[in-house]
């Protein structure tokens, strides 16, 4: 039996803050794990304004943030860490993305490594998407692994977060990509409402879905496309945003409308590749609380298919959990990116290694 203890850490899209989690694994006959503390941060207001415009920012002002974050994340991981039993062995970080072009063979998540690891006094691994773009594959979704080895009792899981993705088995192969926008939109639009977001929906509810942009969004490009295929902030604003605000139809109309595009497209999705009508289905990431689009969802499925909504911790940490263990397959030595998911040549352990050795003094 083999365990490990590390920290995950994962800054979504959607920029709502930092998700750290103290994570064990255990290896046995298979891999199990343990959440054993979790938190998120809140970014400070001006460190946050500065990631929501990071892609316009000059080269020496993205530079200067890659540093300035680094040093933010490790000294909220020391703080994170101050109170427990003993040393994590690594923090496993997703970093937070600014571009993401495979197709230029580009992908880019700042948080400064070595700056993460000084100021966290714990060695770290970061930089997780790289290797599979050099290999030809999207550097995404990641996370089906995790979904491989530690949620098998599902045949889907969907994370709802700034941007949804689907995850699942499909003749003995892991297949997964990303669905649609999420909360990288309902937050755009209720933020014009005087909120950072839309509350379990109610807005949305209290929306008309617009059958017109309705088919409108249904007919992007994106939704053609089959395979392996990834979405970054670049395509929210290029495809879907001149779309939504040309439309200027009220906003919670926006919203009700965005909600009932997700479920159409996801459904369409789980109805096409599951095997059978009693498929269960885990929903994680923040927009599992939003209460219309489930409603939504399960409108658009079998009734048969089972929506597991779990436990809060999972729902807002798995990301976290994940990005430990992508950190604990590269300590292995182990894949921990699937090129059955990303269209890579092979499968391939990405991840970057910074040391942390303290300082001997004389």
């Amino acid at each position: 039996m083999e365990k490990f203890s590390v920290i995950g850490l994962m800054s979504g899209t959607s920029g709502d803050g930092l998700d750290i989690a103290h994570c064990s694994f255990t290896r046995d006959s298979f891999w199990s794990f343990e959440l054993l503390k979790c938190q998120t941060i809140t970014f400070p207001l001006d460190l946050e304004k500065d990631l929501m415009k990071a892609h316009l920012l000059s080269s020496i002002e993205l530079q200067l943030l890659d540093v300035r974050l680094g040093k933010w994340m490790g000294m909220a991981v020391k703080e994170f860490c101050a109170d427990l039993p003993e040393k994590p062995m690594a923090v496993c970080s997703h970093g937070h993305t600014v571009f993401h072009q495979p197709e230029k063979g580009l992908s880019l998540q700042i948080g400064n490594g070595y700056w993460l690891a000084q100021k966290s006094e714990i060695p770290v691994l970061n930089d997780f998407r790289m290797k599979d773009i050099s290999l030809g594959g999207q550097g995404a979704p990641l996370v089906p692994i995790g979904d491989r080895l530690l949620f098998s009792d599902y045949d889907f899981c969907l994370n709802l977060g700034g941007i949804s993705n689907i995850s699942m088995e499909v003749k003995g192969e892991r297949k997964a990509f990303d669905c649609t926008p999420f909360n990288g939109l309902f937050n755009h639009f209720a933020q014009k409402l005087g909120a950072a977001y839309d509350d379990n929906g109610k807005w949305a509810a209290e929306g008309q879905v617009n059958p017109g942009l309705l088919d409108e969004l249904n007919s992007l490009p994106y939704y053609q496309k089959s395979g392996a295929k990834s979405l970054g902030r670049e395509d929210l604003q290029a495809d879907f945003l001149p779309i939504l605000e040309r439309s200027k139809i009220p906003t919670k109309n926006l919203l009700a409308t965005l909600s009932a595009h997700f479920a159409f497209q996801i459904a369409k999705i789980i109805r096409t590749s599951q095997s059978s009508v009693d498929s269960k289905v885990l929903i994680t990431g923040g927009g599992a609380y939003h209460q219309t689009f489930i409603r939504d969802l399960k409108k658009e499925l079998h009734s048969q298919t089972e929506i597991v909504i779990p436990k809060r911790e999972l729902i807002e940490f798995k990301e976290a959990l994940i990005f430990g263990f992508l950190g604990v397959l590269k300590m292995c030595e182990e894949n921990n990116c699937l090129a059955s998911v990303t269209g890579a040549r092979e499968d391939s352990s990405g991840g970057t290694w910074y040391d942390y050795r303290p300082s001997q003094g004389r």
